[in-house]
């Protein structure tokens, strides 16, 4: 079996990739036994925490229509997060605060969320796979997938559970400190963000450790 996303094919657990994603070259999973897909999102934001995602897909219960979060529309993203969460042998978030960010750099941060999501996870797979170029140590055999999101359908499973779970996070941060359009841009540095973080200087949920942030005015809503 080739639980995986490639160019010009409908996987297992996929539907068939848009044109301009076809000409990635598949991956096949098969060799890795039961395997776990891994991804995160939050690395560029300016605010909230990075969310990871771990996601062990079931062959007998097929997902149509995965691929790159970024790809997909928030309805869409929140109509898989549900499939995703229900058909899947198993799921699991992690996370890593801001200030997790600031004290250890959010690399280093991305790879702690990475961990805890593997960590929680109720089944122990074979392998981890990781969308990017680099793994953490999970203590368990694991290989990094450039494109992976686009590839490897568990890695897709996982960017859209843990696109939509950081969203809703930001969406609620909004609502704590308002002004800032947190629930439009989702802490990214966006023009508005920029100048709404001007004016009323950071709050609570930014990244001190991000240029932009320690830049900005400390007046109004600020720590």
């Amino acid at each position: 079996m080739c639980a995986k996303l490639g160019a010009g094919t409908v996987s297992k657990s996929g539907g068939a990739l848009p044109q301009r994603q076809q000409i990635l070259e598949p991956f096949d999973v098969t060799p890795y036994g039961v395997s776990a897909g891994v991804d995160e999102v939050g690395i560029g934001p300016l605010a909230g925490a990075v969310v990871a995602c771990a996601v062990i897909l079931d062959p007998a219960a097929p997902i149509d229509g995965l691929r790159d979060s970024k790809r997909l529309s928030d309805k869409a993203r929140e109509r898989l997060a549900v499939i995703i969460r229900n058909r899947s042998l198993s799921w699991s978030l992690g996370s890593a605060s801001v200030a997790e960010v600031d004290r250890l750099n959010v690399l280093v941060a991305s790879h702690l969320a990475m961990q805890r999501a593997v960590a929680g996870l109720s089944i122990t797979p074979d392998t981890v796979l990781v969308d990017g170029n680099k793994t953490p140590d999970f203590g368990m055999p694991a290989k990094a997938i450039v494109k992976g999101d686009q590839r490897v359908a568990a890695i897709s499973a996982a960017s859209i559970v843990a696109k939509v779970t950081r969203d809703r996070q930001l969406v609620e941060l909004a609502t704590r400190f308002p002004g800032y359009g947190f629930e439009r841009h989702k802490g990214y540095p966006t023009k508005h963000h920029l100048q709404a973080l001007a004016a009323l200087g950071p709050c609570e949920a930014h990244r001190r450790s991000f240029a932009p942030v320690r830049s900005a005015s400390s007046v109004g809503n600020k720590i």
